[in-house]
């Protein structure tokens, strides 16, 4: 990647008030250090969105033309992810849907990353689209989610690619000596 193209990364944040509480703010402020002390200084831009629903999805993405996506939030075991409606509860979203709006970003985004819970079905289907999705398999606990993210995004401004960032995010919930590290799971959009 060229050096002076900085990469924007979107963290979407969702934290329905009808669900148990996340620690987002501090995957956020554990991001934005490590992005912070990159390599490459000003390489990454970091953009927020909190409490999205789901009419803010494609918003942030006209916004912000992102190469990265990082969704935070909620996953529900049918593999659907949470955002927020009118009232700040839970507002399902299915795979489908997803994917098929990826599918109309594929020329912009290269990699989302869904740290929510059963978020594995949700990755299969947008990696369709996208180059690089990772998802977990399971239920995921709030200090292997910020481990992984913390692993993923210190790579990441180390000039490390995705798929190796994948792994220093696996490696960082092991360090962290939590015993979650075979959730994260990573899809590669095949080649045609």
């Amino acid at each position: 990647m060229n050096s002076d193209i900085s990469v924007k990364i979107l963290f979407l944040a969702a934290d329905p008030s009808d669900a148990s509480r996340l620690r987002l703010g501090q995957e956020l402020r554990d991001i934005k250090e490590r992005l912070r002390i990159a390599k490459e200084l000003g390489k990454y831009q970091l953009e927020q969105r909190e409490s999205v629903r789901v009419a803010d999805i494609t918003q942030a993405i006209f916004d912000v033309e992102p190469q990265i996506i990082h969704f935070s939030g909620h996953g529900t075991n049918q593999g659907e992810l949470c955002f927020e409606n009118e009232v700040g509860q839970i507002q399902p979203v299915e795979a489908d849907a997803l994917a098929a709006m990826f599918e109309l970003f594929l020329e912009q985004v290269n990699c989302v990353l869904l740290n929510a819970c059963y978020s594995e079905i949700q990755a299969c289907a947008i990696a369709e689209h996208i180059p690089y999705v990772i998802g977990m398999n399971d239920a995921i606990g709030d200090k292997a989610a910020i481990a992984f993210a913390v692993g993923f995004y210190k790579a990441l401004a180390a000039n490390r690619g995705v798929e190796e960032a994948y792994k220093f995010g696996c490696v960082e919930i092991r360090l962290q000596g939590i015993a979650e590290h075979l959730k994260p799971v990573l899809y590669v959009k095949k080649k045609p």
